[in-house]
């Protein structure tokens, strides 16, 4: 068996409480998955909208499908599969573990049903307290391991179960509401501010024993030039201002990609929005609803995100810069936990930066690249993250659909620069 540190949290749970602690913390992730389906007719189940999104039944099974494959077959004796179709039709992509269903066509499956997915979370779940309870302690540790990695991989699927029924339901002329909006609080957007980072040495990357992905290992030192970075989010209101300056008409302010982009989709404003009588409304979780001026710009691109900066005069900040200037700030704000699932005004401390975690990922301009002495880990595991360090860029900070226990500064989330159907928006960055 291969040497995995991806969970170093393992001995957290091993010190304090041990398998009841784990094997608590693995029923309340997989119930949660299950609750965010609660609010689904049967139909709704089975859409994909867009090659990018999947069928909220393939995310319940592929995290199920995870467990099984990573742990059960590995750890515990005569374990059998309950269909061994599952193996292919949930395999993401996992090379290594065999052939994958077309991600294409994962919402083309109308079988299994819904009901044989929840029949397949049950079995493996079983399995799963079988192995926990019974695992000696030779295994413990590098087990355990595994499993609070699984459960941080569900909740990113909990997160991409958000992202995608959003899509889903936004192709449906009647718009379909998905929760009820919580109404946020009816305020202006705080005056932006800028808090500068001085030249010099910093340590950045992960450091401690909670868990973390092996992408924000090792920590290391990086040199920083003198920066700057806004105190908040890019409003609405301040995106149309660059959408009314002819910000989707003028090529001098895009990338050579992104300007294609623009042209061969036609795009003139972020994803979901909708010009009704001289108005702007956009697509939410709560169904259509006008656009608040003073709340974060959400579903933009990287590409539109650096237009924007370069429209403003300024640019969008190095991923670095952004874990520096964020520090040790405590994790809190609009993530999934606090009910809004969309981007709101903050009202938080004005003497440091703010929405620093929750309302939308925010997009740097570093590529998503391996840090220095970052070695993949051997096996089907390697694939988790290391096999994407190319072409995408990092985002930082989690979104309104983000777990709160799940995000922390140093983590890295990469997407395509031109994918718009994650909760991303703008934070500017500048030189001093």
């Amino acid at each position: 068996m291969e040497d995995i540190s991806l969970a170093q949290a393992a001995v957290v749970y091993l010190n304090d409480g041990g398998r009841a602690a784990l094997l608590a913390r693995y029923r309340q992730i997989r119930q949660q998955s299950e609750q965010l389906c609660q609010p689904l007719a049967i139909e709704d189940y089975v859409i994909q909208s867009i090659t990018e999104t999947s069928p909220p039944k393939w995310h319940l099974a592929h995290t199920s499908w995870f467990f099984e494959t990573l742990l059960l077959k590995v750890y515990l004796p005569d374990y059998h599969e309950l269909n061994p179709h599952y193996a292919h039709l949930f395999n993401s992509y996992y090379d290594t573990l065999g052939e994958q269903f077309s991600r294409s066509q994962r919402g083309l499956l109308s079988r299994p049903t819904i009901e044989e997915i929840y029949a397949y979370r049950n079995y493996v779940d079983a399995a799963m307290v079988q192995l926990l309870e019974g695992v000696d302690e030779q295994h413990w540790q590098e087990l355990s391991a595994r499993v609070i990695l699984g459960l941080n991989h569900e909740q990113q699927h909990q997160e991409l179960l958000l992202t995608d029924i959003k899509h889903n339901f936004s192709v449906n002329p009647m718009r379909p509401v998905y929760q009820q909006a919580k109404e946020g609080k009816n305020k202006l957007a705080p005056e932006l501010k800028w808090f500068d980072c001085q030249e010099g040495l910093a340590d950045v990357g992960h450091e401690g024993q909670d868990f973390a992905y092996d992408n924000e290992t090792p920590r290391h030192q990086v040199l920083l030039e003198g920066c700057k970075l806004a105190s908040r989010l890019v409003t609405n209101g301040e995106f149309l201002a660059f959408m009314d300056d002819g910000g989707y008409q003028r090529p001098e302010l895009w990338l050579s990609d992104g300007w294609a982009m623009v042209c061969n989709k036609a795009w003139q404003a972020p994803l979901y929005w909708e010009q009704v009588d001289g108005h702007w409304w956009h697509m939410t979780l709560g169904g259509m609803l006008a656009v608040n001026l003073e709340a974060p710009v959400c579903h933009v691109s990287f590409y539109e995100a650096e237009a924007y900066a370069r429209w403003a005069g300024k640019r969008l900040p190095l991923e670095s810069e952004w874990e520096v200037v964020t520090g040790r700030s405590h994790v809190q704000g609009n993530l999934r936990n606090a009910g809004y699932l969309q981007p709101v005004v903050t009202d938080g401390d004005k003497s440091i930066p703010q929405q620093l975690f929750g309302d939308v990922w925010e997009w740097t301009q570093s590529p998503y690249v391996a840090y220095p002495g970052y070695r993949r880990v051997k096996g089907p595991l390697g694939e988790y993250n290391g096999k994407f360090m190319c072409n995408q860029i990092v985002l930082r900070g989690g979104s309104c659909v983000t777990p709160d226990d799940h995000i922390r500064a140093s983590y890295r989330n990469f997407f395509y620069p031109g994918d718009r159907w994650q909760f991303s928006g703008i934070r500017l960055g500048d030189s001093l």
